[in-house]
């Protein structure tokens, strides 16, 4: 399964017409769907911590997930509420360069209010498309996200319901629930950022995964009859092993005018107007000192390759970095000027392994 499948699916058992059950989920129990995304919540997290998480273990395992790539919040969360690609959304990456900017970066979970975002991200959201017809969507979330860029590009169309603790989030979740045809996404971060401060299996990580298990056990208990909860996520986490500065002690910032992605899959841009030689020699200079540790792209042999789907719109391509750099293994990729913030994350994603891409799908029919 693809996580672009789950929110078209979940719509289509809610009797959405122009939707498809992609997962075969078959219809709604009772006309309420929630759908809980554990931000940085693996699937191979779920197997190797399960004795941390009884409430999570014994929930229905629909399948395990794969991701967009690059394997990251923005990318993810925008393709689980489109029902599309990467190529097609256009949200490629934690932050990609604006064109004809200059050169300036934008960050897609902290937005700039320079860019307009119904028109970098142009496809309706299966939100939008329900409540059109008449299916009630709620978001649940923080309350600090409500009224942000990213929530505007990704997430239009649900009705907002911010709350900062758990005990406020069941509420928010449950409230939302008593209509039907019903929808709710719900969203915690606090695992990821554990995992990025901390590492995964850390002491924050597992205080963090033990608080969301728990969330879920109250949530089951408080739920109405006949709700379905799907717990999924965006994607995985890699702890640090090796960690390489671009142009310290090495020549891969040579010919790049700006740096962006993230530590685990980067995009590279040369100067505007740039020959394509240039490109190709600085793809080459990758290649040659990073060798099995990375894979080297092109922009044309990133599409060709599919790399962000099968479909890749012009405004897609063209914020797409000049070279892409994906790290292997426990590798990561900082940027010079972002060392110090960059180099203390123990936790990264956003690469192509299977522990970044592989999420869980996991569901429960309250009774």
């Amino acid at each position: 399964m693809h996580l672009s499948q789950i929110t078209p699916s979940l719509f289509a058992s809610l009797g959405l017409a122009d939707a498809s059950d992609q997962i075969n989920c078959g219809a709604s129990p009772n006309g309420r769907e929630l759908l809980f995304l554990v931000d940085g919540l693996g699937a191979d997290a779920v197997e190797k911590f399960s004795s941390y998480i009884p409430t999570l273990s014994a929930l229905i395992r629909h399948g395990a997930v794969r991701t967009s790539f690059p394997s990251t919040t923005a990318t993810s969360l925008a393709t689980l509420t489109t029902g599309v690609n990467p190529g097609t959304h256009g949200m490629l990456g934690y932050t990609v360069q604006v064109p004809r900017s200059g050169g300036r970066i934008l960050n897609s979970l902290k937005w700039d209010e320079r860019v307009d975002p119904t028109i970098w991200q142009p496809v309706p959201t299966l939100f939008e498309r329900a409540t059109a017809a008449d299916i009630n969507v709620t978001h649940v979330a923080a309350k600090r996200y409500e009224d942000t860029g990213f929530t505007r590009a990704v997430f239009r169309g649900a009705n907002y319901r911010g709350a900062n603790i758990h005990e406020d989030l069941v509420t928010e979740t449950v409230e939302a629930l008593k209509k039907t045809p019903s929808f709710v996404y719900l969203y915690v971060n606090e695992l990821d950022v554990a995992g990025h401060s901390d590492g995964v299996g850390s002491e924050k990580w597992l205080a963090a995964l033990v608080a969301i298990d728990q969330l879920v056990a109250n949530l089951l208990k408080k739920l109405p009859r006949k709700t379905r909860l799907w717990l999924t996520a965006d994607h995985g986490m890699i702890n640090v092993g090796e960690k390489i500065v671009i142009g310290q002690d090495n020549d891969l910032a040579t010919d790049i005018a700006t740096i962006a992605g993230e530590p685990r899959a980067r995009h590279l841009y040369l100067a505007d107007g740039a020959p394509l030689s240039a490109h190709k020699e600085v793809a080459s200079r990758w290649e040659e000192y990073l060798g099995e540790k990375a894979t080297i792209y092109l922009r044309d042999q990133a599409i060709a390759a599919g790399l962000f789907g099968s479909d890749v719109s012009l405004d897609a391509s063209d914020r797409m970095g000049d070279v892409i750099a994906i790290a292997h293994g426990e590798m990561i990729l900082i940027e010079a000027e972002r060392e110090k913030q960059e180099g203390a994350m123990v936790g990264h994603h956003g690469g192509a392994t299977d522990i970044e891409s592989f999420v869980p799908l996991l569901t429960h029919v309250t009774s």
